[in-house]
């Protein structure tokens, strides 16, 4: 079997969606301030920079952070 060239469909079918502040709260139920104290902690993801003054975390972080609890990890 060869391996396929990536083109550039498959390879945006392999990026996150990314997620907003508020969405982020709303997915976590976490407020900004805990969001914020979980990033200094290093308990929480940090997100991305998409622009100039603008962040995002990738849904794929989010997820797993919320899988992790869900298995018994942290708070």
């Amino acid at each position: 079997m060869t391996a396929q060239p990536q083109t550039a469909d498959t390879t945006r079918q392999h990026l996150d969606r990314m997620l907003r502040r508020k969405e982020v709260e709303a997915i976590t139920g976490r407020s900004r301030s805990a969001i914020y104290e979980g990033m200094a902690a290093g308990t929480f993801p940090k997100p991305v920079k998409i622009g100039a003054r603008a962040v995002a975390w990738p849904e794929s972080a989010i997820r797993n952070w919320i899988a992790e609890r869900m298995e018994g990890g942290q708070a």
